[in-house]
C-alpha cells in the first residue's frame, strides 16, 4: 500500500515528470506511482485536457454511478467493465504544495478512481468475479 507523501521536493517533481513520460510513451491516460515501483500516494492523469498530478489524493464524496470499460497499463490487453462514481470530490496537494479540492465528472472521474485504486493495491481484475476471471488473458499481468 502506498504511503502518504510527507515532503514535496525536487525528487517528487522528478518522479511526476518521469511518470508522465512513461504514461505518454505507453499511450496511457493515468498512472500511479505504485505502478512504477514507488509506494507513495502520487497519481497523474491526462485525458487530453492537460496533465493533472495529485499528491495524497483522497475522494471525499461521490455521486451517481456509471459503468465504463477500463484498461490498465499494468494488465495489458485486458478490458473490464467497472461501476464507479459518476462524479467525485477529490482533495489533494498539487506539485506546488497547494491543497486543492475539485469536483470531477465523466472520464476523468473514472481515471482518478482507477489510479487511487492502485495506491491501495487494487487492479481492474479485482472487480471481476472468480468465474469470469477465467475468461481474461492475465498472462501479462504486471505485479507491484
Amino acid at each position: 500500500m502506498a504511503q502518504p507523501v510527507t515532503e514535496i521536493n525536487n525528487t517528487t517533481n522528478h518522479l511526476i515528470k518521469g511518470m508522465s513520460k512513461i504514461m505518454y510513451s505507453y499511450k496511457g491516460i493515468g498512472l500511479a506511482a505504485s505502478q512504477v515501483g514507488i509506494l507513495e500516494r502520487i497519481i497523474i492523469a491526462d485525458i487530453g485536457e492537460g496533465l493533472i498530478s495529485m499528491i495524497n489524493p483522497k475522494i471525499i464524496a461521490g455521486l451517481g454511478e456509471d459503468f465504463l470499460e477500463e484498461g490498465c497499463l499494468s494488465v495489458p490487453d485486458t478490458k473490464v467493465n467497472i461501476k464507479r462514481r459518476m462524479s467525485i470530490f477529490v482533495r489533494y496537494i498539487n506539485n506546488n504544495e497547494s491543497e486543492k479540492e475539485c469536483e470531477l465528472t465523466g472520464l476523468i472521474a473514472h481515471v482518478i478512481q482507477h489510479e487511487i485504486d492502485h495506491l491501495t493495491g487494487m487492479l481492474i481484475v479485482d472487480y471481476v468475479t472468480m468465474s469470469n476471471k477465467a475468461n481474461l488473458n492475465l498472462k501479462n499481468i504486471l505485479k507491484y
